[in-house]
């Protein structure tokens, strides 16, 4: 089965820090990026068994003076769509908070907030031009029901209409239990391309990640960048394999870094500026795939390339390998 034509396309995808991740607020802000054609997002399933959104494994609240973290998985819909701000303003929220990356716990909000949603609100309310790269969201330290999974992709065959849609996970089970569900959607598998090691070997290099695309038949793998431009060969690899490569990480924010991937022909590019990347590629790029938690995608198969000279190209590999080594 073929990828729908955007999700075979480069793409830069992109986070807009003005608003909370994951929210139909951040969806409708970036459906109003003309290069934006897909939108990625997280789902877990709640205790009652309905798809929702959300990134973390728990939810962090605050019940008198104490800090709770509550599994997302273990709540019943209700409780889970009481945290945060509500859609009803006479409705009491309950605190919805985060912990930071220096392991502070702070209040979760931002300039403009929305309400957490499920994954039938996503489907009615976002623009219907837009396609959804759908994360399938796991604990590594949990035992998932295939149950799961079917409800998630019930909720995407009941809602998603002509939609283009595609599903990325972690989880090599949870990628081949999803293809053996389906064959509507391509799945695409993420890794971090050997810049984390995992008890599962599946998980640890882009060599094991193109292992398991080949052998669960998915359409094709989504890695952690430094991954890739410290093993380029990787890409020929995925290209002779006939599988979809895009990238992800904090060196996608790098213009030059986005750049140096489409020469090579990684076929997308997730990143955290939506309009700053958008701009900066859009001499060498036409609108068209991907988003990444809150996002934006440009098209960069089939555009004109840029005219640079050998002095510019040779600062680009110059920047890139002193860019690898640069903590993210």
């Amino acid at each position: 089965m073929a990828l729908p034509a955007a999700t075979a396309r480069a793409a830069a995808l992109c986070r807009i820090a003005a608003e909370r991740e994951n929210t139909l607020l951040s969806f409708g802000r970036a459906a109003a990026h003309a290069a934006v054609a897909f939108v990625e997002f997280d789902v877990q399933v709640t205790k009652d068994g309905c798809p929702i959104i959300f990134h973390d494994d728990f939810i962090l609240t605050q019940e008198t003076d104490a800090v709770y973290a509550k599994r997302v998985t273990d709540l019943l819909l209700e409780e889970f769509l009481s945290y945060g701000p509500q859609k009803n303003s006479h409705e009491i929220a309950k605190p919805l908070l985060r912990r930071t990356s220096d392991g502070r716990v702070v209040n979760w909000s931002a300039k403009d907030d929305d309400s957490l949603c499920t994954l039938q609100e996503v489907f009615e309310r976002v623009s219907p031009r837009l396609g959804f790269n759908i994360e399938l969201k796991f604990d590594d330290d949990i035992f998932y029901e295939r149950s799961q999974l079917d409800r998630a992709l019930q909720a995407v065959l009941q809602y998603a209409s002509n939609r283009p849609v595609f599903f990325s996970t972690f989880h090599p089970d949870a990628a081949r239990i999803m293809r053996e569900l389906q064959s509507l959607y391509p799945v695409l598998f993420l890794t971090e391309g050997g810049t984390a090691q995992h008890k599962d070997s599946r998980r640890n290099s882009l060599d094991e990640a193109i292992r398991v695309c080949l052998e669960y038949e998915l359409h094709g793998l989504v890695s952690e960048v430094r991954g890739v431009l410290k093993n380029p060969s990787a890409v020929l690899r995925a290209k002779e394999s006939n599988l979809a490569l895009l990238t992800y990480g904090q060196l996608n924010n790098v213009w030059e870094a986005v750049y140096i991937q489409y020469l090579m022909g990684v076929n997308g590019v997730i990143v955290d500026l939506v309009e700053e990347i958008s701009n900066a590629v859009a001499d060498f790029s036409k609108p068209v795939l991907n988003q990444s938690m809150l996002g934006s995608g440009v098209d960069l198969v089939g555009a004109k390339h840029q005219a640079f000279s050998q002095q510019q190209l040779g600062f680009l590999l110059r920047l890139i390998p002193e860019l690898i080594q640069q903590p993210h």
